[in-house]
């Protein structure tokens, strides 16, 4: 029997009932392993009318920090060289998101100088660049070592060993209204949210690690909703593993997105037990896989509720705009 798989992953971006164009998108990267380790994002472009190119935006977002995310693994594991934990400590609190800012900014300059806008004619960069406004989540997993990085709203949700789910991404203090960071914002690079935490016992990793962006927390009623979406998704995976609800997971975002209106988009990284036959099929591949917009969201299925289910959302809200 051959061994299983450091992590299981699934991505999945639905657009949204009340969007033309999918605004999200997502990347999954690596194997989670000591020479490849596995990288997660997701970005979420703005999409109101006052952010028109925010789609492309969101994809800049996801190429540039896959990018400087390989370059950080590559880092991580090169061990060799003393002090390296406390050097890739700071690069990844100041460097990492510095550069990555400085990037997505040049890329989005550039496509807008390439195709400007006919009528537009800015004296400063500032209007360009919030054409194209996203926020973004990333975060890299190698066996000793887990980082995120968070611009915006959205979730970072770990699950434990013990069942446990925390956000260790949440804002100190709720976001106003629709009001969020971005790439686009002024000094941008310090608002990024950073979370290192080094995994000395394998027992105690992280076993469930999933990005989403907002379209799915704000279908529910409460913050307890999706902290119980969240353990639920976990128990379904610990019992069934990715394979056995992959087929499932589309539906529950097709509802979320009912609910809230938004495009709404998941990446997971599951770690499998040692010792099960669990094994990733199509849907559980960790080769580079790059999530755009679907053609079009089909509805979900009514589904029963039943023990061990995933609770669905149960509140309709109105499509909103981030200023």
């Amino acid at each position: 029997m051959s061994a299983p798989p450091a992590w299981e992953t699934f991505h999945k971006s639905v657009q949204g009932v009340n969007k033309a164009v999918n605004q999200d998108r997502c990347l999954v990267s690596g194997a989670g392993t000591a020479e490849d380790p596995l990288i997660l994002t997701v970005a979420d472009g703005h999409g109101s009318a006052a952010y028109p190119r925010s789609h492309i935006g969101a994809q800049y977002a996801t190429d540039l920090f896959a990018h400087r995310a390989r370059e950080f693994a590559t880092a991580v594991a090169d061990r060799d060289r003393s002090g390296w934990r406390g050097r890739l400590r700071d690069y990844a609190r100041i460097g990492l998101p510095e550069r990555l800012v400085r990037d997505w900014q040049g890329k989005v300059l550039g496509h807008w100088k390439r195709q400007p806008t006919p009528d537009e004619d800015p004296a400063s960069p500032g209007p360009i660049l919030r054409l194209y406004g996203s926020t973004l989540i990333g975060a890299v997993l190698a066996p000793d070592l887990f980082v995120a990085w968070q611009l915006g709203d959205g979730e970072l949700t770990v699950v434990d060993s013990a069942g446990e789910v925390s956000m260790p991404l949440a804002p100190e203090r709720a976001e106003l209204g629709d009001e969020t960071a971005s790439l686009c914002s002024r000094h941008a690079w310090q608002l990024v949210r950073v979370h290192w935490e080094p995994l000395p016992d394998p027992e105690r990793a992280p076993q469930l690690v999933a990005l989403s962006t907002d379209g799915l927390s704000k279908s529910f009623v409460s913050d307890e909703g999706f902290t119980e979406f969240a353990a639920g998704l976990h128990r379904r995976l610990a019992g069934q593993g990715v394979p056995g609800i992959a087929d499932d997971i589309p539906r529950w975002l097709a509802e979320a997105s009912r609910h809230s209106g938004d495009d709404t988009t998941l990446v997971l990284a599951r770690r499998p037990a040692a010792g099960t036959a669990d094994a990733a099929d199509e849907t559980g591949r960790t080769g580079e896989v790059v999530e755009k917009a679907d053609a079009g969201t089909e509805k979900a299925d009514e589904a029963a509720e039943g023990p061990g289910s995933i609770p669905d959302p149960r509140i309709d809200t109105e499509e909103s705009e981030r200023p």
